[in-house]
């Protein structure tokens, strides 16, 4: 009876689907062995329904996010010309993913000049270390480019009244702690955190994992999952790691 039930709504366009009301429940019905499954559940039990995806470069993060099933709202912000004009291409077929003008974001806004590696992923504001290069020839850099830079509060700010639990990832090639120097004004309202962070010196000037973990934690997140990056492919060292943070729990 209600298999024949189904098939009727069904060939009027509908289908009946288990409802699960709570975060909790909706987290927990995420099939443990589906692709990308530990960041979905933690984003529907965390009720992320926004994420600004801060260094996107042609939008890998957000792609993969929509592609295990996150359904909110993606902005994505990329500094590089070749870059953002790929970025903005892949966003086309996905109509919850919006692609901010081009630009760096950081701590105070103008103009800098951004170093453009031959890889594209390993572009950065801040001068690359030797120990990067020789860790991965392509990351050397080829040329450069002027961009304008923003502080991701004045300039997203406005947005957030609109959204219930903003999620903020940032993978900047060493220049993280200063793009949540720039967002200070929008961190209360900010939910989570995704960031790219470094063991060892592999850009100038950048701070390392362990200072990172120190203040995020004393803006009030806590360390959820992390996930092993960028290794030195001649001796197996890890270079660097994704950490996922969310708010601290009352109960933890």
């Amino acid at each position: 009876m209600k298999s024949l039930i189904r098939q009727l709504i069904r060939r009027l366009g509908f289908d009946i689907v288990r409802y699960y009301p709570s975060a909790f429940e909706r987290a927990q019905a995420i099939d443990n062995r589906r692709e990308g499954s530990k960041i979905l559940k933690l984003l529907t039990l965390h009720e992320i329904d926004l994420v600004l995806d801060v260094g996107a470069n042609i939008g890998q993060y957000a792609k993969g996010l929509f592609q295990i099933g996150y359904q909110g709202k993606i902005i994505s912000f990329e500094p590089l010309s070749s870059a953002h004009a790929q970025l903005f291409l892949s966003s086309r077929n996905y109509p919850n993913w919006e692609v901010a003008e081009r630009g760096a974001i950081g701590h105070a806004n103008g103009e800098v000049e951004i170093h453009i590696s031959g890889n594209s992923e390993s572009s950065s504001l801040l001068n690359i270390l030797p120990a990067h290069v020789n860790a991965a020839r392509k990351s050397a850099y080829v040329d450069s480019e002027v961009v304008r830079i923003f502080r991701l509060d004045e300039l997203i700010g406005h947005r957030l009244a609109d959204f219930r639990a903003p999620f903020l990832k940032i993978d900047t090639q060493g220049y993280e702690d200063r793009v949540l120097q720039g967002a200070s004004g929008i961190l209360p309202q900010i939910k989570g955190l995704y960031l790219e962070m470094s063991l060892m010196p592999l850009y100038e000037d950048q701070i390392l994992f362990e200072e990172m973990l120190r203040t995020v934690n004393q803006m009030g997140f806590s360390l959820y999952d992390l996930v092993p990056g960028f290794f030195d492919y001649r001796t197996g060292r890890l270079l660097q790691v994704m950490g996922t943070f969310f708010r601290h729990r009352e109960d933890s």
